[in-house]
């Protein structure tokens, strides 16, 4: 398997269910759409956790957040822990990586002056940092701005945004330098460089992450385009609700998404949040021309079929449904994400354009990499190789659900979280969302359930419904034995015995 490369590329906050299929018609994205037509697409894909901390950390280690720890972003990660990019290098693979991966190093391996707890996070070890967005304030690629001849303000952030308050205009930045362009370059640098000796390369985009503004010409690509609002009550009902509602409605924050609004996202008015859709479209758009810069690399050098390509994100983004924006929250649209395998082996070739309904986790990435290259997942790993789906089957016992986690302790100061009477540790939440009911379970709050079948889905929560009641009993338990199947198992697969230490079958 040492002859098989391994294209990686991990998008930020890009939402499952806008993908250039048939349910979005009107989204042209060609090579996106390629790579759907070419590869196996996974419908019904799920981040297990959010933000990008902890999003990233499943991703990379094959772990739940419940076993991984890395509840929030720049929560450190245990060193015992292993990701991809070690366990690559340890069967001696470079395992290059371009953008970033947003890990924070255990204490006990440092000090608390580290530089890198100073940052948003840094890069997992393991990896081959060839070009990196991880540095704080994105030094590395302001830095290269500043040699073109940009002004970069003081918070340099701002250099991403439009020269003018029309939330309507494009990025100030000139397509051939944004940072998705920017990491493009680097890129195929990396791969110019190997000269066609075989590769591993994390491919990480920061878009179509806010700031939503994108470069012209495709901050207007589909301005004559739309996608449903789900917004079937007022924002005022769903905080009375339930109080996680009253507390995201309070703390999500316009300005936050785009620069130039004020307020909270529940009171930005229809035509805004269009237009700002627009612009995230416009950063889809402008992704899908970088990756086709890629993706014709590798056929124009004869790689293309000897490469898997994995196409997926962190998390996705509520961008306006519920009144709210962002994935800080417990809806569909900020853990439905998309994931698409081309599989260039000729026993794959034949199940091109294939779309599996069942349901996947991020956790499954890290095993199915491994398998396809030959390698064993470490025991650490709660996910599971999808690589029997793109033989074409479907193995049997599959999960019946998704899950996801979230920790939401930063959404309030430590004098509001006193007043709602919650310690750090009371803002856990855990969900378990299969074809019919989603249940939702907070540490110190009172469950959710949503029936995702009926018009209202996530609008109408039936937790505390007489009606519901052995509905809401069934899926607690079923999360309950979730939790306890899949509770670290990196050492109880193993045990000592006579003839030394001996590992459990799986």
């Amino acid at each position: 398997m040492e002859d098989r490369n391994l294209l990686l590329i991990v998008t930020d906050q890009w939402r499952g269910d806008i993908m250039p299929d048939e349910r979005c018609r009107w989204l042209d994205l060609p090579n996106v759409k390629r790579l759907v037509e070419e590869g196996v697409s996974f419908r019904n894909h799920f981040s297990t956790a959010a933000p990008c901390g902890p999003a990233r950390a499943s991703l990379l280690t094959g772990m739940y957040a419940m076993n991984h720890r890395v509840v929030q972003n720049k929560v450190p990660m245990e060193q015992a822990i292993t990701n991809l990019g070690e366990i690559l290098r340890s069967k001696g693979r470079l395992a290059a990586l371009v953008g970033f991966t947003s890990w924070m190093p255990d204490p006990a391996t440092t000090t608390p002056l580290d530089q890198r707890y100073r940052g948003f996070g840094a890069n997992m070890p393991g990896w081959t940092v060839f070009e990196t967005t991880e540095e704080p304030d994105f030094e590395r690629y302001f830095g290269y701005l500043r040699m073109l001849g940009y002004e970069v303000p003081d918070d340099p952030f701002d250099v991403l945004t439009a020269a003018t308050n029309d939330i309507s205009a494009p990025c100030r930045i000139d397509a051939k330098h944004t940072e998705t362009a920017w990491a493009t370059d680097a890129a195929i640098r990396f791969l110019h460089g190997r000269a066609g000796k075989p590769w591993v390369l994390h491919l990480g985009y920061w878009k179509p992450h806010p700031p939503f503004f994108a470069p012209a010409p495709f901050h207007n690509r589909f301005s004559g385009s739309s996608l449903a609002l789900e917004r079937p009550i007022a924002w005022q009902d769903y905080a009375a609700q339930h109080p996680f509602h009253d507390l995201t409605l309070s703390s999500t924050m316009a300005e936050d998404f785009v620069p130039g609004l004020s307020g909270r996202t529940a009171l930005i008015d229809q035509g805004d949040i269009t237009r700002i859709r627009q612009q995230y479209f416009g950063l889809m758009a402008e992704l899908d021309h970088h990756i086709g810069r890629v993706l014709d690399f590798l056929k124009t050098t004869g790689q293309l079929e000897k490469t898997l390509i994995v196409f997926t994100s962190d998390h996705g983004d509520t961008l306006g449904d519920y009144y709210l924006f962002g994935k800080e929250n417990v809806y569909d649209a900020a853990y439905h994400i998309p994931l698409v395998v081309r599989d260039p082996r000729p026993a794959a070739r034949q199940h091109a354009g294939r779309v599996v309904e069942q349901f996947t986790e991020s956790i499954d990435v890290m095993p199915t990499i491994l398998d396809w290259l030959g390698y064993r997942p470490p025991t650490q790993c709660d996910g599971v190789s999808l690589v029997p789906f793109l033989d074409g089957k479907t193995p049997d016992n599959w999960r019946d659900a998704a899950h996801f986690e979230y920790d939401f302790r930063h959404l309030m100061s430590a004098a509001e979280r006193r007043e709602r009477g919650l310690s750090v540790h009371d803002c856990a939440v855990a969900s378990i969302r299969d074809t019919r009911f989603k249940y939702v379970h907070f540490a110190a709050m009172p469950p959710m359930l949503f029936d995702m079948q009926s018009i209202e889905k996530e609008s109408r929560n039936l937790a505390g419904d007489p009606a519901y009641q052995a509905i809401e009993k069934e899926y607690a338990q079923r999360l309950l034995t979730w939790r306890l199947r899949w509770a670290n198992r990196r050492l109880t697969s193993f045990t000592g015995s006579p003839e030394g230490l001996k590992q459990h079958e799986t």
